[in-house]
């Protein structure tokens, strides 16, 4: 049995990404999350591997981001 279930609630998402469920909710509905619903309530459910890939490509654009850029410490009056 693996330590991290394979499904996540948006509770459970936003808990890792330390945001509100409603966040959760907002990059689920945007897709930029990827995710399920499930059961005749239509439950949200957010796969482990897919939280993780969306926290690779949120460190890359991160990384992107900086590269373009950089920066730069102001300059002290004299």
């Amino acid at each position: 049995m693996p330590d991290t279930p394979r499904f996540l609630t948006l509770a459970d998402v936003a808990e890792v990404l330390n945001t509100s469920s409603a966040q959760v909710y907002a990059l689920v509905r945007r897709g930029d999350l990827p995710a399920i619903k499930i059961g005749g309530r239509g439950q949200w459910r957010v796969e482990s591997s897919m939280l993780e890939d969306y926290i690779a490509r949120m460190y890359q654009q991160a990384e992107d981001y900086v590269a373009k850029h950089p920066f730069v410490e102001s300059e002290a009056p004299e």
